[in-house]
């Protein structure tokens, strides 16, 4: 019998086609792709088993196994899932992790229920090596312009404003600072390579001159761009936001401590404010040495203060007088020594608006 196979993988990516993932769920969680669902063929036991066969008895042993486990009703209870699916989604391709007997078996039973879909030849191995070829030759041949400025400036703002900026921090699901994480996990190392590789090929595919990026380190978070990438980004020039400290405090306060507690508000109910301050205090714990003592102490007491009359009523004002402290005294002195080592030009530095205007009069392939 044969079957539609396909390794257009760019297309994929281009059109964020949906993807059926026929591995088992452990297999999943450790990578995937943007649009896949998973309905597995074998569940995380069911595979090992057969894995453990394979190794002893070779391939038409583990087959057999495969086969008395699934059995009659396991197929049909599979077959079903894949086609509800499939009704939402008619455009789906199909894939194991080689592109081998997972979802050729998949792709029969669902020809035996007048089901045609095409399997992803290679299969996840094959995809996934094309996206990391993908970032690291597109990263390789990009014009960057890197925008930085000190925190709080409002650099995820702004590049939320254009249209050829890509997000790394939104991909990492993480604001990138000691006290940067959201209530909800960030991605996995893989699944964040994967979902850069797609914005990056998107971006490619795209009428604009240069990429924009925030200025971030090598780590975001516990993710991580990938070095060969990295470098490649940080070949570009260096566009400083500058923003006024008092604005710098008003907009850290709304991100660290507005939206971040409405986060954790919905996640723990009442016990939200609790929850969101033990974990400002635990940022705090994780700098300390870098903060030194007499400002650890004093910064503590002053958001200790701010959370204490946050209980009874309104502590906005005490709480922008904690994030200007700490701007002042941790956060600008580090970055200002890091832009004094940066070896990337700087080519322009404005408040908001000119900085703008300088990144659109480049935007746009001549």
């Amino acid at each position: 019998m044969h079957l539609p196979l396909s390794d257009d993988f760019l297309s994929i990516v281009l059109n964020e086609t949906p993807l059926l993932d026929v591995r088992a769920p452990i297999e999943f969680n450790k990578g995937k792709f943007i649009n896949a669902v998973n309905i597995p063929i074998l569940d995380d036991e069911e595979r090992r088993l057969v894995g453990t066969k394979y190794k002893e008895a070779g391939n038409a042993a583990a087959i057999e196994l495969a086969e008395s486990l699934i059995k009659n009703e396991g197929k049909e209870k599979r077959v079903a899932l894949w086609q509800e699916y499939l009704k939402e989604n008619p455009d789906a391709k199909l894939y194991c992790f080689r592109g081998g007997q997972r979802s050729g078996i998949s792709q029969e039973w669902l020809k035996e229920a007048n089901i045609d879909i095409t399997r992803l030849k290679g299969g996840y191995k094959a995809f996934r090596n094309f996206l990391i070829q993908q970032t690291e030759e597109i990263s390789a041949v990009t014009p960057t312009l890197i925008l930085g400025g000190p925190t709080g400036s409002g650099k995820t703002i702004l590049l939320n404003k254009l249209q050829n900026a890509i997000d790394l921090e939104g991909i990492a699901n993480h604001r990138g600072s000691s006290f940067g994480s959201f209530t909800n996990a960030q991605p996995s190392q893989i699944d964040f390579e994967n979902n850069l590789a797609y914005k990056l090929i998107q971006f490619h595919h795209k009428d604009f001159n240069k990429l924009v990026l925030e200025h971030e380190s090598h780590n975001i978070g516990r993710t991580f761009i990938p070095k060969p990438v990295y470098d490649n980004f940080m070949q570009g020039e260096l566009v400083l936001l500058q923003t006024p400290l008092d604005v710098r405090a008003r907009i850290t306060y709304e991100e660290y401590v507005v939206s971040a507690l409405r986060e954790y508000e919905m996640l723990y109910n009442d016990a939200g404010l609790q929850k969101w301050a033990e974990n400002v205090k635990a940022g705090l714990k994780r700098i300390q040495k870098r903060l030194g003592n007499q400002l650890y102490t004093q910064l503590t007491y002053l958001f200790d203060e701010a959370y204490f009359i946050h209980t009874q009523s309104e502590a906005k004002a005490l709480y922008i007088e904690w994030i200007t402290l700490l701007l002042e005294r941790y956060y600008d002195p580090m970055y200002d020594y890091q832009i004094q080592k940066s070896p990337i030009p700087i080519v322009f530095q404005g408040d908001e608006q000119s900085v703008l205007d300088f990144i659109k009069k480049q935007e746009t392939k001549i």
